[in-house]
């Protein structure tokens, strides 16, 4: 066998030495604090026997797309889901991705041009940043969740006041829930912000989609702004508890992207059994009585942690996921360790994942998630702080 290159040897020897070597893990059969299946969709017995009936009824007896979307795997079924999200989500159009990692290095790739902007929240997903690395665009950061520092970041960057050159178009892109702190910007604020300088507001949608919202439809339509955002990118790997992603936008945009997004244009379109799975998660997300009891889970964990006096460790979130924060890589991932030994499935986020300092133990929430479990896992971490 040929030697593994030097370099990549150190760069391994190195996050070992940070105690950040990451690994494989086997699933054990804890209590979940973990898994992003915020409703139980990824158990549910009435979606799984929904998609294969209606495959069934369709005759769709095939393992896969048998090619990308634009040579042979655009079947049927894809138009009928896009069409339901499309509704669901009252927008002109809707593209199926593959994952929402393509959809966001799709995106990003594709629709900023060279000589165009953009501007990204710091704490914004790898999927993003990837994305952006790959435009011939400019991107720049702005502080947390700060439409200030936005606004303070494009000045410096365009001189906003003096006007933009001719031609040259500026994207701002936030997350409605950050994956690492389960907490929200201003969105308004900065939908706002975005309508009154002329700027494309693009909002990622992945872990508020079946937690915020009427019927689970995400923050952008619970605060009524989906008219001020130029897209939403919503991932089914979480709260629908399936595969695949979506850009929600208008028909021009669609157009753009099957034409231009090399993640969607190069790459063998999803197979029948993914996309009815998608199709019944958005029926069941319609009628499911389990947003209620997540919200009423969240409600429940936060009074806790102030009856427990814990909320000072925790970030402020009013989404599925909490975040107590811990320094330290070996403090936290003991920690960690503790609760698992306890029966409790929390992980540990380390650095580098979140920055040096602001590790910790990440709490994802569910529909499915009992009171004594939550009141359980809450007592043990207080005796671990205290």
């Amino acid at each position: 066998m040929a030697s593994f290159p030097e370099k990549l040897t150190k760069k391994l020897e190195d996050r070992r030495g940070l105690n950040a070597l990451r690994s494989l893990p086997v699933q054990q059969n804890l209590i979940d604090f973990s898994s992003n299946d915020y409703l139980g969709f990824a158990k549910n017995t009435v979606i799984f026997e929904g998609a294969v009936a209606l495959l069934a009824e369709k005759n769709l007896k095939l393992n896969g797309a048998t090619g990308s979307r634009l040579i042979s795997g655009n079947y049927d079924l894809y138009i009928e889901v896009e069409d339901r999200i499309a509704n669901f989500h009252a927008t002109a159009t809707a593209l199926v991705f593959n994952s929402g990692y393509d959809a966001n290095v799709g995106f990003f790739s594709a629709i900023p041009q060279r000589g165009d902007y953009i501007f990204y929240d710091e704490y914004i997903h790898a999927s993003i940043r990837d994305g952006i690395a790959l435009s011939t665009a400019k991107g720049y950061k702005f502080k947390h969740n700060n439409v200030k520092d936005l606004q303070r970041v494009i000045s410096r960057v365009l001189e906003l006041e003096k006007h933009q050159g001719a031609g040259v178009e500026v994207y701002v892109v936030t997350e409605s829930v950050f994956s690492m702190d389960g907490d929200s910007p201003n969105l308004v604020a900065f939908a706002n912000f975005c309508e009154m300088h002329k700027l494309h507001f693009v909002v990622d949608e992945a872990h508020a989609l079946g937690v915020f919202g009427k019927e689970g439809r995400g923050l952008v339509a619970e605060l009524n702004i989906a008219h001020q955002v130029f897209a939403q990118i919503v991932t089914f790997g979480k709260g629908m508890g399936c595969h695949g992603a979506a850009i929600l936008g208008s028909m021009q945009l669609k157009e753009y992207l099957v034409n231009f997004s090399r993640s969607f244009i190069y790459t063998t379109g999803l197979p029948p059994h993914s996309l009815a799975t998608i199709y019944l998660a958005y029926q069941e997300l319609a009628t499911s009585a389990s947003i209620s009891r997540l919200k009423n889970n969240i409600k429940y964990f936060k009074n806790q942690l102030e009856n427990l006096e814990l909320k000072a460790f925790f970030i402020d979130s009013n989404s599925a996921i909490q975040c107590c924060v811990i320094s330290g890589n070996e403090k936290v991932k003991n920690l960690a360790s503790v609760l698992q030994n306890n029966n409790f499935g929390v992980k540990a986020i380390l650095s580098p994942t979140v920055a040096k300092g602001q590790e910790r133990l990440r709490f994802c929430l569910h529909s499915y998630n009992t009171k004594e479990e939550i009141f359980d896992v809450l007592t043990v971490l207080k005796k671990l702080m205290h």
